[in-house]
């Protein structure tokens, strides 16, 4: 761990001194390593440099050779002029130490390290980086990799890569930046887009980032004015804050950013660390945050290529939530209306001048509706899709179009082509529009005009349908962005001591939030405890209090329903003996008397201070359906009691809110914000880790909520 660390800290000096510019776009370029084999790295580097037509000076240094293909090469880095720009090192791993030090002494301003062997292979591995590092940071050399495969600007003419590409890229179109901690990935995504039509700008491959990563790389691009979008492949955000900062600043320059980031599952975010020496951090959180600041993450590549390839087209968010499906086959209709549904994005009921419109612009046995099928209809006039998808887009209800055919042989695709693409062409409401039949052949006339006209397309409607389901979801979020809960500070108190707090504190302090909590106090004595319970009526319930007793049940230290003084007494024996027998005779700071729970629904509610992402809620069922279910929210702290409602529609539960078989529907204004008033309380107080009120009752609509339980837990 200490190196790891040692790492983070050599990272954060690179970013005070180091010029991307000089890694991205340098006017000046060293190879090291230079071959005269042309299927050699170096081999590649310089054909590519050759092909792109790079514009720059470019050195060839080489230990052993004077010359190769009729260019001189110098002996070594040292007899480079001053303030080359960049290095590409084609040296083994045990040289890239000794070119970064020549390379500081030349003052090069940039290198990418292809050799592997560093972080991804274990303690000895992640020293030498370390130490690459400590050394291109002290001398703001912006050092690419180690275990990377380089960079392609093709907005500049810059490659610095040893992979085969097409220097010819598409006229015209959305412009896309691509960065990848996977080199594999990130030539995988470039050759996605391209094959979509798509400008790619830049291609970098980060590695390991011993020094660049990727967050810097992002925040660079985004700045850049022939950059339209970014699409990530990340297997670790080692800042995250900074990501956090750059989805703010792209959302503020309506550039869109897509996202692939695996580690769902342990097994993956281990995959992540023997990839890349990645640092994985708890990846539900990242998530939660990311999606806050209008970022579209997916969790396949096939979502990264499709999402990408809509948002490039349509970066402005719908005007509406819903959507709308026209076909030629009935069948879709079911599949669209499911697959809607699952996704959380509701079709949209046309106005009754649309259907009035559709009834008459189509023939009578076609029934006007969400989703639409025109039915055969379109093989006799196929002038029907394009006015067809003219109404439908013209309805306010609608924010978005998956247009999804049959296309026939090549003269009825032709057609279907030139009556649809004028007219989506003069909407700016997303549409993506499918030719089903899988890997079917399509004609080359069909093909020329869908990518001249720009307009997403897809051969798969499931995946047209769940691309545009991320434009909708992106697009709730930004909505949202503009609206955040603040921590003001006004009722911050004291700070809290370190370690865990009693329950009975935690409950005074949830007070002071203003989240009710059973009527009860803390007896000292048995008689002291009689005298309360008195006071209060019984039933009532006792739970032994002390900072450390975290698990009260496991030792005896809860007992409910005592009916009256006497059982109380002998309760209050009983569990002085417990506890002290379960926990090595932990001294109590007394035994909490409370009235019994008033009845509701059983729902978690949590509070985690992650070190790296900062501040996320948990909200969810509680009691037995916290096991059983797994229904649980992560919420970012910022949101408003009005948006945490509304997400808790996405609760499996949800049903349970609204009343189930007879029972009344809950305050769901309480809950929402109760963890509103928990939220802002954490952020107000740096030192909290960890909240865990667990249940929180939920009670009927109009009578709030009660904390029954509740854990505090602070830092030094």
């Amino acid at each position: 761990m200490s190196q790891q660390k040692d790492m983070l800290m050599s990272r954060d000096k690179a970013t005070k001194s180091m010029d991307l510019r000089r890694l991205l776009a340098p006017r000046s370029v060293a190879v090291v390593g230079a071959s005269p084999d042309p299927n050699s790295v170096s081999g590649r580097v310089r054909r590519n440099l050759k092909l792109m037509g790079y514009r720059g000076d470019v050195h060839l240094v080489s230990r052993t050779r004077d010359e190769v293909d009729g260019e001189r090469c110098l002996k070594s880095l040292d007899e480079l002029p001053m303030g080359v720009d960049a290095a590409v090192l084609v040296v083994p791993q045990a040289a890239v130490e000794e070119s970064i030090q020549a390379c500081a002494r030349r003052g090069v301003g940039a290198a990418a390290v292809f050799a592997s062997g560093f972080a991804e292979g274990g303690d000895a591995g992640m020293a030498l980086q370390a130490n690459i590092a400590r050394i291109a940071n002290e001398h703001g050399i912006a050092l690419l990799g180690p275990n990377c495969m380089g960079l392609i600007n093709f907005h500049d003419g810059v490659p610095l890569s040893f992979e085969e590409f097409d220097p010819e890229i598409p006229l015209g179109g959305p412009r896309v930046a691509i960065v990848g901690q996977s080199g594999a990935m990130t030539s995988n995504t470039r050759l996605a887009l391209l094959a979509r039509g798509l400008r790619v700008t830049h291609s970098v491959s980060t590695g390991n980032e011993a020094v660049v990563h990727l967050e810097q790389l992002m925040a660079h691009l985004v700045e850049r004015e022939e950059v339209d979008m970014l699409t990530v492949f990340a297997e670790t955000l080692r800042y995250p804050q900074m990501f956090l900062e750059c989805a703010a600043r792209a959302r503020q320059l309506g550039k869109p950013i897509v996202m692939l980031h695996p580690g769902r599952s342990q097994e993956a975010r281990d995959a992540a660390k023997s990839h890349t020496g990645a640092l994985a951090g708890d990846h539900e959180v990242m998530r939660a945050l990311v999606r806050r600041e209008g970022v579209a993450i997916v969790d396949t590549l096939d979502e990264l290529f499709d999402v990408t390839a809509l948002l490039a087209r349509y970066p402005e968010p719908p005007s509406s939530h819903q959507s709308a499906v026209i076909s030629n086959s009935g069948a879709l209709r079911g599949i669209a209306i499911d697959v809607n549904a699952d996704l959380g994005v509701p079709l949209a009921k046309l106005g009754t001048n649309t259907l009035a419109s559709l009834a008459e612009a189509l023939p009578a046995f076609v029934t006007p509706d969400n989703p639409l099928d025109i039915t055969t209809a379109g093989m006799q006039s196929p002038a029907l899709f394009g006015e067809s998808a003219r109404l439908v887009l013209s309805d306010d209800k609608v924010g978005s179009l998956v247009i999804a055919l049959m296309g026939g042989l090549g003269d009825a695709q032709v057609a279907k082509a030139h009556s649809i693409l004028p007219v989506v062409e003069k909407f700016d409401k997303p549409v993506a529009f499918v030719i089903m039949g899988d890997e079917a052949p399509l004609d080359e006339r069909f093909v020329r005009l869908v990518k001249e006209s720009h307009v997403p397309f897809f051969r798969s409607p499931d995946r047209a349908l769940r691309a545009m389901a991320h434009v909708h979801h992106r697009a709730r979020a930004l909505e949202r962005s503009n609206e955040r809960a603040r921590a003001s500070g006004a009722n911050a108190g004291a700070r809290l001591p370190a370690g865990p707090l009693a329950e009975y504190k935690g409950k005074q302090l949830l007070q002071s939030i203003g989240i009710a909590t059973p009527a009860g106090s803390l007896g000292r004595s048995v008689e002291h405890a009689v005298d309360i319970a008195d006071s209060l009526g019984y039933p009532v319930v006792l739970k032994a209090q002390a900072d450390q007793l975290m698990h009260k049940s496991d030792v005896g230290g809860v007992a409910v329903g005592i009916p009256s003084a006497e059982a109380l007494r002998e309760a209050w024996a009983h569990m002085q003996a417990s506890v002290s027998k379960g926990t090595g005779g932990m001294a109590l700071d007394g035994i909490l008397v409370e009235s019994l729970a008033p009845k509701g629904v059983e729902l978690l509610l949590g509070a985690k201070r992650d070190p790296q992402w900062g501040v996320v809620m948990m909200l969810g069922l509680g009691g037995v359906w916290v096991e059983a279910l797994n229904d649980v929210l992560l919420l970012p702290a910022d949101m408003t009691p009005a948006q945490i409602a509304e997400e808790m529609k996405r609760l499996k539960g949800a049903a349970l809110l609204d009343g189930l078989r007879g029972s009344p529907p809950v305050d769901v204004a309480a809950v929402s914000e109760a963890v509103s008033a928990l939220a802002q309380w954490v952020l107000a107080h740096p030192e909290v880790v960890e909240v865990d009120i667990n249940p929180l009752i939920a009670l009927p609509r109009g009578q709030g909520v009660v904390a029954l339980d509740a854990v505090f837990v602070a830092s030094d």
